[in-house]
């Protein structure tokens, strides 16, 4: 049995990241991990945890896919010129900042810069925020994917595959809306890091859900 195991955002808890990961490891001898983005801003140490997503998973039997989130497009977006610094210092750069000593070394902002915005395979879609309907979805837009919200409850067809993003938080994740599944289980907010487990060959939402308190 082939697995995908989905995580939520970090958001610079390091110490939540390495547990999760030892968990997935111990779950499946191998199979693949989708972040699903904002590693950065708010926690005590985002370089740490740029540092071990950059470095990678630590066995060939493990494939990771670090997917774009809105906070490393604040991030990137403030040291570019596309985006006020204010802005992104006032939502948990200033954090973010700190724990590189006031610096971020060039070769994270590239590694941030390109990350991709969504991963599919036969049976889901993972993006850090959402998709919009009524549009295709090879017509999506970054900003959508890295930015849009859901209300709770509300599920819809995405093109015959099961949705799968974090970027709004609630306590209350990770859960299952129907054809949508939430895995930001607010972990910097006092919540839990989540994580979705996915059989690769057996369509629909997740066969489990792994948590680990901050």
């Amino acid at each position: 049995m082939s697995l995908t195991f989905a995580i939520g955002d970090i958001h610079g808890c390091i110490d939540p990241m390495m547990r999760m990961i030892e968990r997935v490891e111990a779950y499946a001898p191998a199979g693949k991990i989708v972040f699903l983005g904002d590693y950065v801003d708010r926690g005590p140490d985002s370089r740490s945890v740029i540092e071990r997503l950059i470095a990678g998973p630590s066995s060939p039997d493990w494939q990771w896919i670090t997917l774009k989130g809105n906070h490393e497009d604040m991030l990137t977006g403030a040291h570019d010129g596309r985006h006020a610094e204010s802005w992104w210092l006032e939502n948990g750069g200033i954090e973010t900042l700190a724990s590189y000593g006031g610096a971020l070394p060039p070769e994270h902002l590239r590694w941030m810069e390109s990350l991709p915005f969504i991963h599919t395979d036969q049976h889901r879609i993972f993006v850090h925020a959402g998709v919009r309907e009524g549009r295709y979805l090879e017509e999506q837009t970054q900003h959508d994917l890295m930015w849009i919200r859901f209300a709770d409850g509300v599920s819809g067809e995405y093109w015959g595959k099961h949705l799968v993003h974090g970027h709004t938080p609630s306590a209350s994740n990770p859960r299952i809306w129907g054809n949508r599944t939430n895995v930001d289980g607010a972990c910097v907010f006092g919540g839990r890091l989540a994580c979705a487990v996915f059989d690769d060959e057996v369509p629909g939402g997740p066969v489990e859900f792994l948590t680990v308190r901050p």
